[in-house]
């Protein structure tokens, strides 16, 4: 049966449909002293599959309660999904005295799960902190399908080479276009550098790829850089459409003619689901 945590309600109903496993009702409740209760009332089947995107601290609470509800009925096996993973890129201790969250907040998943499965993380490393088996999903290829079907000699552009593996698979996936990155210093822990491509992007479409959009800064810049070289239409595509403060807004001023992100946080740009992915993973 899958439970879902309550920022995940519609990804959990696509992935039921897809996996042919019953939909578990689960309730949420808040209390006058700020305390959260995440219930299963009803639960039936060996295997209990917990989907839930950690996206606050109180979705990480709501997440371990219910995989507690779930040993209480009595399940068999638990399997966490976490379609986004908070805290995935504090996965080093930065300065002496920090905690490696990520790490932290893996430990305590794993108290309540047998396995673990999480979409496209920050770093597929982070899964060797948990202490059950955990694996990382790669749901990338998905950002291809609400992606126009005329595209102008399409350029698939990742901000870094760290995720060139994204733009890799999204071109593929779409089955034509170009790939390249800029190369992005960070200047600290707010300021970031963008060096333009050498790719001539002279009325080509762009698309920009990502595993996160978080506040939109240096997602904006590198639009605004395109924009100075008489690109032609700029889509924007992530796994994880964070979207924070005013992300939305600064791309759209940068030029951008549309964001197109999975419900693996659920957004308004969410336009496709990672659903069919994790189902053939189950």
């Amino acid at each position: 049966m899958i439970l879902s945590g309550s920022a995940s309600q519609s990804l959990a109903a696509t992935l039921a449909d897809e996996s042919n496993e019953p939909l578990g009702f689960v309730e949420y409740e808040s209390f006058p002293d700020g305390e959260l209760l995440a219930t299963a009332p009803e639960f039936e089947g060996g295997r209990a599959v917990v989907v839930a995107s950690t996206v606050s601290s109180d979705a990480h609470l709501e997440l371990l309660q219910l995989q507690d509800a779930a040993r209480e009925w009595g399940a068999e096996e638990v399997v966490t999904v976490l379609p986004y993973m908070g805290y995935a890129r504090q996965d080093r201790a930065f300065d002496r005295g920090h905690p490696i969250s990520a790490r932290a907040v893996a430990r305590a998943i794993s108290t309540g799960t047998d396995r673990v499965l999480t979409v496209n993380p920050h770093e597929e490393a982070i899964c060797d902190f948990f202490d059950v088996p955990a694996e990382s999903i790669d749901a990338a290829g998905r950002l291809a399908e609400p992606l126009p079907d005329d595209l102008t000699d399409p350029v698939f552009l990742s901000p870094d080479d760290g995720a060139l593996d994204i733009a890799e698979t999204v071109r593929d996936t779409y089955g034509d276009g170009v790939i390249d990155y800029f190369e992005k210093k960070r200047i600290s822990g707010s300021e970031v550098e963008i060096t333009p491509s050498d790719t001539d992007v002279t009325g080509r479409d762009v698309i920009v790829t990502d595993d996160i959009i978080a506040t939109g800064s240096t997602m904006s810049e590198a639009v605004s850089l395109l924009q100075e070289r008489d690109v032609g239409r700029v889509f924007v595509t992530c796994v994880h459409p964070m979207l924070a403060r005013n992300a939305r807004t600064k791309l759209a001023q940068a030029g951008v003619e549309a964001v197109f992100g999975t419900d693996t946080i659920e957004r308004a740009v969410s336009q496709v689901s990672v659903g069919p992915t994790v189902a053939d993973a189950l």
